[in-house]
């Protein structure tokens, strides 16, 4: 058994839960993490290619890397840890999917309430205007000349991703810390918890007194902070935590 008949028992029975997501959930999907062995910042340097004074001294290498980025994204698939999770949304009553990825996994996967952290390389957004396009029509103008031709008002477009060094999203950000305030129980799953302020979102729901459970390879940063830590991959984690959860009646 995963978790104790108490902590299985509460889990079955929240009524608000709340998934965490980070590059661990779609690590089984073939794409890299950032951090930890093998991660992509160790074969990169960040301040090269994403942030904004990356993009403003050179875009085209920025785009070229984020749009090699974008294939591998667009060739993945959901794996059994995003499909749990979907499947999740029809068994309790709220779930809120609060990820740091940037690959619509999740929403490919079946979940409907997905909040976007660090925001989607699916579409990509104007310096000037801040008009939003699809990446994949940007890329297919673009013909393999990068970066894409500027936009109407003269902008560059960039990825709609949070880079280092730019707040999160305001108002996705604000919904996330309400959600986790107010949960019943928090899944972080797959995540180092040592980029802020997204991981204080585990502090939050925590301090609320929310059960907090880690699925994740190795202890994170704030795995002192849950019930239960489950180590292993989220793909075979989390079906096994389903399997348990199944033996509970579902709640219109």
């Amino acid at each position: 058994m995963l978790l104790a008949p108490a902590l299985r028992a509460r889990l079955a029975q929240a009524r608000k839960l709340v998934v965490f997501s980070g590059a661990g959930v779609s690590q089984e999907s073939g794409l890299g993490t950032f951090r930890g062995p093998g991660g992509l910042w160790e074969r990169f340097r960040p301040e090269d290619l994403a942030t904004p004074e990356a993009f403003a001294r050179d875009p085209g290498l920025v785009w070229r890397w984020y749009a090699s980025r974008f294939e591998a994204m667009r060739e993945a698939r959901p794996n059994p840890a995003h499909l749990v999770i979907a499947r999740w949304g029809g068994r309790f009553p709220s779930l809120v999917v609060v990820t740091q990825n940037i690959d619509r996994l999740h929403q490919r996967a079946g979940s409907r309430d997905v909040l976007e952290l660090h925001g989607t390389i699916w579409e990509s957004r104007c310096t000037g205007c801040r008009r939003t396009r699809a990446t994949v029509e940007l890329l297919a103008e673009a013909g393999g000349t990068l970066p894409p031709l500027p936009c109407a008002c003269g902008g560059r477009y960039r990825p709609a991703v949070v880079w280092f060094g730019e707040r999160l999203p305001e108002q996705v950000f604000a919904r996330a810390l309400d959600e986790a305030r107010s949960s019943d129980a928090l899944i972080a799953v797959g995540t180092s918890a040592t980029v802020w302020p997204a991981a204080g979102l585990i502090e939050e729901a925590c301090a609320a007194g929310a059960l907090v459970v880690e699925v994740n390879r190795e202890p994170s940063a704030l795995s002192g902070l849950a019930a239960v830590a489950l180590a292993g991959a989220a793909g075979e984690v989390l079906p096994a935590l389903e399997t348990e959860l199944g033996a509970w009646p579902t709640r219109a």
